[in-house]
């Protein structure tokens, strides 16, 4: 199973459209993908998740994330680095069965132009931390609100390029 997550809990967020994107290509190559969003984490999270406790809602996001061979990681820049409630999401899942010895392949966004290439360093050393296998082809996409049609597709050259390239090679990964 192959699960999207977009990495913010941001309501209509760039990085959801981003996602679904991803879903859309992921399909029309034959790739079924799950999508979860961040904005999808049950409100109390930190309260009821972290430490050993468990809640009824965030079991079944356990279960999912348990039964998920592949992730692909879809993260915004948020003060130079990722979202710290993706931070709390990882926290809460059970270690070592949520990502250990699985795949990952992670795309960084931002309304800047650097495309969240620190955040994704950032991730990228906690995805070694939990034995999480990551993609050496990671994709930055910079200016998202330029690169987004109004129907969530991208359109620039360069860019559906690259990440046709991304999900060709996490798809044989």
């Amino acid at each position: 199973m192959l699960t999207i997550i977009s990495g913010t809990n941001r309501p209509n967020s760039s990085t959801f459209k981003l996602s679904k994107y991803y879903q859309k290509r992921l399909a029309e190559k034959g790739q079924q993908a799950n999508l979860f969003s961040l904005t999808d984490l049950p409100p109390n999270l930190i309260e009821t998740d972290l430490y050993g406790k468990r809640s009824p809602e965030f079991e079944k996001i356990q279960h999912m994330i348990a039964g998920t061979d592949k992730f692909l990681f879809v993260i915004p820049e948020y003060n130079g680095s990722f979202p710290g409630v993706l931070k709390v999401f990882i926290d809460c899942c059970d270690f070592p069965d949520s990502f250990y010895e699985k795949k990952a392949a992670l795309v960084g966004l931002s309304s800047g132009k650097y495309g969240n290439i620190r955040g994704i360093d950032h991730f990228t050393g906690i995805c070694n931390y939990v034995h999480l296998h990551v993609l050496p082809l990671k994709i930055h996409i910079a200016a998202i609100k330029q690169e987004l049609d109004g129907d969530g597709n991208l359109f620039i050259a360069d860019t559906l390029k690259f990440t046709d390239e991304q999900i060709d090679k996490f798809i044989k990964f």
